[in-house]
């Protein structure tokens, strides 16, 4: 089941990088954007925990600081490589996020040091290298490069989350607490930036791809992670990349030439080798 959460986030995470694209092609800043990421999520689950007489207030606060400076970090360093590069190539930089999981539950996880583990996340890094050349051109490589620390610190952040499963916090409290976050760091970039130009394309994709669908993104994501295997269920987020292609052709007709297809199609497989390898050791336990 909790694969079937996170292949719901990953389709919807797509959906919502789109309406980013879309919402900074129409005039909106970055910091508008953020904005909209955390402020629908804010009102609507402290209406709920006011209604249902939820405690808000957390024994985990630690889990939450480590959470939050991972994902806030992830979610604008991502959003601005979605402002600047093929939909697709941002999906595939930004959700590396598997391979660093995969590295660090190699090297201090407790993972066995199998031959095929380490072909998997050396097949995906070969994936990423070949995204980047020469796909990405010489005034790409900046966004292309915080995509992909986007994907370390997505990688820190789902650690995080199965953290916080793993002592019980509710999914709601956890998605409450990064949307206040979010909130907070997108006053700190409207005081920098600004809030853009928005048109009612922008509004329209703000308030409903990236508040209503981020928050969906966010609960469905958070019970992925904090009830799955951690290396199994980070890899069913390639399949994002392969509905960001669709979309990306469908909308902006961001076809990937053939190194890119390639590229792609290596961090895939070692998504799936990953997963598969995981499932195969796990079997006999």
């Amino acid at each position: 089941m909790q694969a079937l959460w996170m292949l719901l986030a990953s389709a919807m995470y797509a959906v919502m990088g789109s309406c980013v694209k879309l919402a900074s092609e129409h005039g909106a800043s970055l910091a508008a954007i953020i904005v909209f990421r955390g402020l629908p999520s804010v009102l609507l689950l402290l209406f709920w925990a006011r209604a249902k007489r939820q405690p808000i207030v957390t024994p985990t606060w630690r889990l939450h600081v480590w959470r939050n400076v991972a994902g806030l970090s992830s979610m604008w360093l991502g959003f601005y490589s979605v402002e600047h590069l093929p939909l697709a190539t941002s999906a595939s930089l930004t959700y590396t996020s598997p391979l660093f999981i995969g590295c660090w539950m190699l090297g201090w996880g407790g993972a066995r040091r199998d031959p095929v583990r380490i072909a998997a996340v050396a097949l995906g890094f070969l994936g990423v290298v070949v995204v980047l050349h020469p796909s990405v051109t010489p005034d790409q490589w900046q966004p292309a490069l915080l995509g992909l620390v986007a994907g370390m610190a997505t990688a820190v952040a789902m650690l995080q989350l199965r953290a916080l499963g793993c002592v019980g916090e509710p999914e709601w409290r956890t998605v409450l607490f990064f949307s206040i976050a979010v909130c907070l760091s997108s006053i700190v970039g409207i005081l920098l930036e600004g809030w853009g130009h928005p048109d009612w394309v922008a509004y329209v994709s703000l308030l409903f791809g990236v508040g209503a669908i981020g928050l969906l993104v966010q609960l469905a994501q958070t019970r992925a992670f904090g009830k799955g295997a951690p290396l199994l269920t980070a890899a069913l987020q390639y399949s994002t990349i392969i509905f960001a292609m669709a979309l990306g052709i469908l909308f902006w007709d961001d076809a990937p030439d053939v190194l890119a297809w390639t590229g792609s199609g290596l961090i895939i497989l070692a998504g799936l080798i990953s997963a598969w390898s995981t499932a195969r050791q796990a079997a006999p336990a």
